[in-house]
């Protein structure tokens, strides 16, 4: 997708996609929950939305998708999180989104996607089968790959022991990562832009 067409579809949506960015945010702040030691959850939800949106033309199949692209960005920890369902999702961005029928499932595949298994550690939530609804899914490995690429870039720049334990974390599993989350496919909606895939490498020197 040209990014000028992508930029324009932005645009045209930006009222639904600040009704998603609010509904978002208050889900998270209900429960509490925060980012590292004291920031609010909004924060990273920010950062996972605002990198599809540096990225999106570069995988988006149509202007219908950019609207369920930067709901799925926003909303993308909502059901793992907030105790919401996958129908709840799906109500929410019809209701009070305002997206059509179509729209609203492709976003709510993306969420229920990017939600991890049930687990007692952390291999165990991030099971193989979790990877592979990724990898099948519309757009999930792509907002994955931001979801990743905004808490790597919190970690390696933040000095708290969180961000510190995360850090080594993160450079341990980015192969294992990048290969599970990613197989060569000629879908331009299942693939992840290889600047996303540099940026982090950058990091990791």
């Amino acid at each position: 997708m040209e990014e000028s067409q992508f930029r324009s579809a932005l645009a045209a949506n930006s009222a639904k996609i600040e009704k998603a960015r609010s509904l978002a945010f208050s889900l998270h702040d209900k429960v509490g929950q925060n980012y590292g030691q004291n920031l609010p959850y909004s924060f990273h939800l920010q950062m996972v939305a605002d990198i599809v949106t540096q990225y999106g033309h570069l995988v988006c199949a149509g202007e219908d998708d950019v609207l369920p692209l930067i709901y799925g960005a926003y909303f993308h920890d909502t059901i793992e999180d907030t105790r919401n369902t996958y129908n709840d999702i799906l109500k929410m961005a019809v209701r009070d989104v305002g997206m059509t029928e179509p729209q609203a499932r492709m976003a709510a595949e993306i969420v229920y996607a990017l939600t991890n298994e049930k687990g007692r550690n952390r291999a165990e939530r991030q099971s193989e089968k979790y990877y592979q609804g990724i990898r099948e899914t519309p757009y999930a490995p792509f907002v994955k790959m931001a979801d990743r690429m905004a808490n790597m870039s919190f970690s390696f720049t933040g000095t708290d022991s969180v961000n510190l334990r995360m850090r080594e974390v993160y450079k341990g599993e980015f192969p294992d990562f990048l290969a599970h989350i990613f197989r060569q496919s000629s879908k331009t909606t299942l693939s992840i832009p290889p600047v996303m895939v540099e940026r982090i490498r950058e990091m990791l020197k």
